[in-house]
């Protein structure tokens, strides 16, 4: 009972905090300086301070190559919110991320009242509700558990994200995973009418919780040219691609294939992660 009221008193109190900062007009003007934090983009790690953090200001822990934290950040920006990045070693953890996360994991959302939630999942659905102006969850109970299962079941496309150019496709098996993976969203597409986006004409969560992989298969087709997303193959997934490439939301928080690639041989095969990938040291500037 105590936790839930916690969560609910949570919740209203996010609601009036984070609406101050939110024109909820249909007409919304994107801009990198909605999504920017006057922190700093380069990653804080073990032994150093968490920034202070100003009353009434939404903050995200995120980190700038992240997937997951992707997912928010796309949120946050479709959404007109304002909000403080703050970027986080995910190597070399500060112990005040486990105070927010105890596994340490991005993204987290906190604002005032000691208010924090985690997970991409959580964090969507919580900015959702709050912000309901732009509803990117249907209403219907069943479509939404629907949509749900698609992201939920994505690890078989996240699994083969890897296994593909580790193996350089020569697994028929790995291969064939990664490209029934594909065929599944193509064909969901299909049933979900002639628009573009898994929202039909508009974009919806799906969209948003799927694309980040989407925007680094350039990193796998590089290695594996067989698994490039064709209008001849998947002439409905292609489609997406194309028309989520033209989302505002999706080019102020996307990277390139070079920097997907240089930031993914960082972290797997050198084991040694930059997270400060593209940014020039202040002694440069």
């Amino acid at each position: 009972m105590k936790g839930g009221f916690l969560v609910n008193q949570c919740r209203r109190s996010g609601v009036r905090i984070l609406s101050q900062f939110v024109n909820f007009s249909s007409e919304r003007q994107y801009s990198t300086e909605m999504i920017n934090s006057q922190v700093g983009e380069f990653a804080i790690g073990k032994g150093q301070d968490c920034p202070p953090r100003k009353p009434g200001v939404l903050r995200m822990y995120s980190m700038r190559f992240c997937p997951y934290a992707q997912r928010t950040r796309l949120v946050l920006a479709h959404k007109g919110i304002p909000v403080e990045i703050v970027n986080v070693n995910l190597k070399r953890k500060p112990e005040w991320l486990f105070e927010m996360n105890p596994i340490g994991l991005v993204p987290v959302l906190e604002w005032d009242n000691n208010c924090v939630v985690h997970e991409s999942a959580t964090c969507n659905d919580f900015l959702d509700e709050a912000f309901p102006d732009i509803k990117l969850n249907p209403t219907d109970p069943y479509k939404k558990a629907r949509d749900r299962q698609l992201w939920e079941s994505m690890n078989k496309l996240i699994s083969s994200f890897y296994d593909v150019p580790g193996t350089r496709g020569e697994d028929k098996k790995v291969f064939d995973r990664f490209m029934r993976a594909l065929g599944r969203y193509e064909k969901e597409l299909v049933t979900r009418g002639d628009g573009p986006f898994f929202g039909g004409d508009k974009v919806c969560m799906v969209d948003f919780m799927l694309w980040p992989w989407f925007e680094r298969i350039g990193v796998v087709n590089a290695i594996v040219p067989a698994t490039k997303i064709t209008s001849e193959k998947f002439p409905r997934l292609s489609k997406w691609v194309e028309h989520m490439y033209q989302l505002p939301a999706v080019k102020m928080t996307m990277f390139d294939t070079d920097s997907h690639a240089r930031f993914l041989t960082s972290l797997r095969v050198e084991n040694n992660p930059d997270y400060d990938y593209g940014l020039v040291p202040r002694a440069q500037m």
